[in-house]
């Protein structure tokens, strides 16, 4: 299912990066959380680099959020734990509260989840925005998020602009291409 959802999604990447003029990447949840697992970069000489097998930060990144709102708490809480214990094996002390689904956690992700979309200015990388968007398969599960990211200083980040148009309209179309009878989740 889910290698059939990136090789159907993988040619719309490329038409998106042209349309919107930023880096787009396919995101699958891995066994660490979200996974870049495709990569369409910019057309422009302006873009930011991503890397195939990246692991994204759940709180800090628009995939990430995306992936915490729609996944099963339980999986959202084992990938926090899990990128607790990876900052701390490299030194970062991030607050306890990371490693659980906190209230103020818990409010970003029903906006995401109201608005269908995941947006961030300068989250995990300062200077670089993002937005994504959720495609969902025929239980209504994720198995895509469809990512756009670039620089904050020329990327629009604003959840009704014109790269959230995009992305989320091709992420409705993915979504019912896999089956999906309502495209904003469950």
């Amino acid at each position: 299912q889910q290698f059939d959802s990136v090789r159907l999604a993988t040619p719309f990447i490329a038409e998106l990066a042209q349309k919107t003029g930023h880096t787009v990447a396919l995101a699958v949840w891995g066994n660490r959380g979200p996974t870049i697992v495709r990569i369409e970069h910019a057309p422009t000489a302006i873009h930011v680099n991503m890397r195939h097998g990246t692991v994204m930060s759940l709180r800090g990144t628009a995939s990430g959020r995306l992936f915490a709102a729609f996944m099963p708490q339980h999986e959202v809480e084992g990938a926090l734990q899990d990128e607790f214990a990876y900052e701390t094996r490299m030194g970062n002390h991030p607050a306890a509260a990371s490693m659980k689904i906190d209230s103020s956690f818990r409010k970003e992700l029903a906006v995401v989840r109201r608005q269908g979309i995941s947006c961030t200015t300068g989250g995990s990388v300062p200077g670089v925005s993002a937005v994504s968007a959720p495609v969902f398969n025929e239980t209504g599960q994720i198995v895509l998020g469809l990512t756009a990211i670039g620089p904050s200083a020329v990327f629009n980040a604003e959840c009704d602009g014109p790269v959230a148009q995009a992305l989320g309209q091709r992420a409705t179309e993915l979504s019912r291409r896999l089956g999906a009878k309502d495209t904003r989740g469950p």
